[in-house]
């Protein structure tokens, strides 16, 4: 007979990396998650299914008060300075009669910025140019007013947010193979910048390690032990699958022949100090580097 968790957990955005550990979740939770249009694949696999939409408020009334954790991992707007999706979640959320005593977030370490290449830690002063970026600390700044003051507002506990700013997110099947295919340049070594990068099944576990050990109004760098330039990045993945490996030209150059959203990407250098994630979440990374990542190799837990 399958289990009936008294405990419910509300997914907002149940993409490919939610989907990579939804077995564990569902182990411990009643799972919920936020869809469009129902999947039948989530059905099966026992997830109860609420179709709504973020970017349409009046569809979200069911959300008030059905949770005791929420794990939202929608993206913002293309558009804007302000993330409404996360508004409208915040503000249905707030309807209910009880708050969700958690929420995980994913964001992302472009709110820190172009950091010339430097070490940073959670303690770094953002430093946010791309509007996409801005939008995820719009979001994060939301989230972390509505765990401060959403639980006074109805005499509840203060609800525990966690956010997660993850780097390059890549998997078997969501690495950056077409780029080299269309032989887009890179820069060259002297003025290439830092990259870093999560693989999706250690971000969704670093969403269930949060739930459990995640500190109020805390952020963590979700991010592997890679120290790479974005050159090396891209040599390995080409000499991993026998493609040739990306010209090398001056970044004035290269950005004559990117896209703008490429070169919002490109022209950012960082190195994300993962300490805090491994210490207060206790993470251990199936894929430590991204070497062992591109070999998929297996992971006991």
């Amino acid at each position: 007979m399958k289990k009936k968790w008294s405990r419910r957990i509300l997914i907002v955005g149940c993409g490919d990396v939610i989907r990579r550990v939804l077995p564990e979740l569902l182990q411990r939770w009643h799972v919920l998650a936020l869809v469009r249009t129902r999947d039948p694949r989530l059905t099966a696999l026992g997830v109860r299914q609420i179709e709504g939409n973020l970017d349409q408020p009046a569809t979200l009334r069911r959300l008030a008060g059905i949770a005791d954790a929420v794990i939202h991992s929608a993206p913002p707007p293309a558009e804007g300075q302000t993330d409404s999706r996360t508004t409208h979640l915040l503000s249905a959320l707030r309807r209910g009669k009880s708050l969700p005593r958690q929420i995980v977030y994913i964001s992302t370490s472009g709110v820190y910025g172009n950091s010339q290449g430097a070490v940073v830690s959670e303690t770094r002063p953002l430093a946010t140019k791309s509007a996409r970026a801005i939008r995820r600390v719009d979001a994060e700044r939301r989230l972390r007013a509505f765990a401060c003051r959403g639980g006074r507002h109805i005499g509840h506990h203060n609800c525990c947010v966690s956010i997660l700013r993850a780097p390059g997110i890549y998997a078997a099947d969501r690495l950056p193979l077409e780029r080299l295919r269309q032989g887009l340049p890179l820069f060259v070594p002297e003025q290439d910048s830092h990259t870093n990068h999560i693989h999706a099944a250690d971000l969704g576990r670093a969403c269930l390690a949060a739930l459990h050990r995640g500190r109020p109004n805390r952020t963590y760098n979700v991010s592997d032990d890679s120290v790479f330039l974005m050159g090396e990045w891209f040599d390995l993945l080409a000499d991993s699958f026998a493609l040739p490996r990306a010209p090398r030209l001056p970044r004035e150059t290269v950005q004559q022949r990117v896209s703008p959203l490429q070169w919002s990407f490109m022209s950012e250098s960082r190195q994300l100090d993962n300490t805090r994630m491994k210490r207060e979440l206790g993470l251990r990374l199936c894929y430590p580097t991204v070497a062992t990542g591109i070999k998929e190799t297996s992971c006991s837990g």
